[in-house]
């Protein structure tokens, strides 16, 4: 992937529309300052950087001093309330849509993050697209997201939850997950049960088969990654016609059942790390801007598969010129 500069220059601020009511079709906007990066208004807003492109029909991430940038999906508010439910008791949902954030929609309805984590009893940042939110009324329960049962350390699964969400929850690695549970793929379902902290569980024969269910998971997910070699490159691609980085990786990555965030920083942030990467591991770069910008699949050998910008999805050498340099690190989604 070509690194591209992001040039920008002094001056500007961060200009605020005045909230009107429900009926108000408002938005958030940016003043692009001196050292800006859409990287960087990415971590500030609490949004991803393809949404930054997509709500300012950016073809690249190069921004310029004062460029006015919507940090909030243009137009989004009046329909969002729309979409809101006032229920019998007075509490207001809304459902989370592809892109949503909690920073997002504790703007679209004047609420602080904290309280809407506090109305639905969550204890981190998460939300899925589908997802019910109340967004007014009294605090609720954690039971969403809290154990089954306080000293048992267990957690039943919701609709739309996957391993990876649980395991970031509950501050655990998906493997450990696997392991406490006995499980033998990354299949759930609703209303299971799950351990997600205690000792682990089965026997040593159990163990054997999770080592070996893991292996054919690996060759499975290098074969998969390896039909699409050639796929052209094309940004915010995310099917066999064409491929972004992070789009190509979640596609492989949910053809053998392993769920895995849109964007590279979100892989970035809901994997584990290793000292070393090993077959099957995420491997991460910075390319065009401050932090993790880049991803593939390691082969091992020091090989990595990914799409790259310049000829799409290809094997690369991690010590060639360009990319030894801008390796960060890999973690693992197993």
């Amino acid at each position: 992937m070509k690194k591209q500069l992001v040039t920008v220059a002094a001056t500007a601020g961060i200009l605020f529309s005045t909230f009107n009511g429900a009926a108000s079709a408002h938005e958030r906007v940016h003043t692009v300052r001196s050292g800006d990066t859409l990287w960087g208004l990415s971590r500030t807003y609490d949004v991803s950087v393809d949404s930054l492109r997509n709500w300012n029909k950016l073809s690249s991430s190069t921004i310029y001093v004062n460029q006015k940038l919507s940090v909030i999906a243009p137009h989004s508010h009046t329909e969002a309330q729309k979409s809101s439910v006032t229920t019998a008791s007075g509490n207001s949902t809304y459902v989370v849509k592809s892109g949503d954030t909690l920073w997002g929609i504790s703007n679209k309805f004047n609420v602080s993050v904290s309280t809407l984590k506090s109305l639905n009893g969550l204890t981190s940042d998460l939300i899925r697209p589908g997802q019910t939110l109340r967004v007014s009324g009294t605090s609720a329960t954690k039971q969403t997201v809290a154990p089954t049962t306080a000293d048992t350390g267990t957690y039943r699964v919701q609709s739309g939850d996957t391993l990876s969400e649980i395991a970031v929850r509950h501050s655990v690695s998906v493997s450990q997950l696997k392991s406490l549970n006995n499980l033998t793929s990354d299949l759930i379902y609703v209303g299971q049960v799950l351990k997600v902290s205690g000792s682990t569980s089965g026997t040593a024969s159990t163990a054997t088969t999770t080592v070996v269910s893991s292996s054919s998971k690996v060759d499975a997910l290098v074969a998969e990654a390896k039909k699409y070699i050639g796929v052209p490159y094309v940004w915010a691609g995310s099917t066999p016609s064409g491929f972004d980085c992070s789009g190509y990786l979640q596609y492989v990555f949910n053809k053998v059942g392993v769920s895995i965030p849109r964007t590279v920083a979100t892989i970035w942030g809901a994997t584990k790390s290793v000292s070393s990467p090993r077959v099957g591991d995420i491997v991460f770069f910075e390319t065009y801007q401050p932090g993790p910008s880049h991803a593939g699949i390691y082969l091992g050998n020091n090989k990595f598969i990914h799409a790259g910008s310049s000829r799409g999805v290809e094997i690369s050498d991690m010590n060639n010129t360009y990319w030894k340099p801008r390796y960060l690190g890999a973690k693992t989604a197993f």
